[in-house]
């Protein structure tokens, strides 16, 4: 083969593993009807991106680059009061570290998590986890990326259906039971800390009713953990749905199983912005087990990429057109050189 034959194979090459090689662009928008503070924690092993806490004002967005392995959680911190050297304190999701950035240091509970993994082997697993409690509703939304690449997050306003004992201030956030109570039954340790041991309690239930593809506890993966390849990601805080304020959860007891979704509540369903659509499975093997589906307000189920109707499956055509076009391009240059 000769160097002009190498030059072409090498373009191709670069050209269709660059994706991977750039990794993926988080970005956040705030659709609240006020300013919020995002958090930005990589795990260990994982570089700092620009920011690790900023500023968004309202009906704002802006965008971050991160490298292809990089794994970390975002989330939203509220009511927020920093003086003019950027020092201060927030009511919920507070870091502490005192300024608006957060220097490495995570968020202190009750926060709505986005959690992230860009896979090294092309594929990226993400959530919206509930675990550590809520303060505000939370989408995660991929786009141009193949696979499942389902939407997830909480539409619901869980702080006006909070339960007393688990309320913040005047209804500022909800914490989960293990927060609140502290028990290994709830925390899923000691004794509890396998997941043939934790068991759902009836307020993991309760946040697993109102959003179905959300982390309601420690082991709670086989609905709410999500996969998809070469996507970008957008993180909306305050998504567009159907008000949740007219429905409210009575207060659990710890000796049945309320919460558990058998009793009906209105506009529990999922709800997606843009062209998303969700696929029919949960689960991280792919499976079509169905345990992740997801009903709509109207009953609906959501079978959506499986069907091949998500602008997804369109970017993933055109990759497989560019391909085939490097492949000719190749063939056309051992013919010629």
């Amino acid at each position: 083969m000769d160097l002009s034959s190498s030059l072409v194979l090498s373009f191709v090459f670069l050209l269709i593993t660059s994706r991977g090689v750039q990794g993926a662009t988080f970005t956040f928008v705030n659709r609240c009807e006020y300013t919020v503070w995002p958090g930005i924690l990589a795990n260990a092993g994982s570089p700092r991106l620009d920011s690790t806490g900023f500023e968004l004002p309202k009906d704002s967005s802006r965008s971050f680059q991160a490298p292809t392995g990089w794994s970390g959680r975002f989330w939203a911190r509220t009511g927020c009061n920093f003086d003019g050297s950027l020092s201060g304190s927030c009511q919920t999701g507070d870091c502490g570290s005192g300024q608006v950035e957060c220097n490495g240091l995570g968020a202190a509970p009750p926060a709505t998590l986005a959690e992230f993994t860009l896979g090294t082997g092309g594929q990226d697993f993400y959530d919206v986890s509930l675990v550590d409690g809520y303060n505000l509703p939370m989408i995660v939304e991929g786009s141009g990326g193949s696979g499942l690449c389902a939407s997830t997050g909480c539409t619901t306003d869980l702080n006006s259906q909070c339960p007393q004992e688990l309320r913040v201030g005047e209804g500022d956030a909800c914490k989960s039971a293990c927060e609140a109570f502290g028990s290994p039954e709830y925390c899923c340790s000691g004794a509890y800390n396998t997941p043939s041991t934790c068991r759902p309690s009836v307020y993991s239930e309760m946040f697993k009713a109102a959003c179905p593809r959300s982390y309601s506890y420690a082991y709670d993966d086989a609905t709410s953990t999500f996969t998809c390849s070469g996507a970008d990601y957008t993180v909306t805080f305050c998504p567009s749905s159907p008000s949740q304020k007219s429905s409210s959860y009575a207060t659990p007891s710890t000796g049945t199983s309320q919460g558990s979704g058998g009793e009906s509540q209105p506009g529990y369903g999922f709800t997606y912005s843009g062209s998303g659509s969700g696929s029919g499975s949960g689960t991280m093997s792919g499976s079509g087990s169905g345990e992740g589906e997801t009903m709509l307000a109207d009953g609906s189920w959501l079978a959506g990429l499986a069907m091949g109707d998500s602008s997804r499956t369109t970017a993933s055509q055109s990759l497989i057109v560019v391909a085939f076009g490097s492949l000719s391009l190749i063939i056309l240059c051992f013919f010629y050189l």
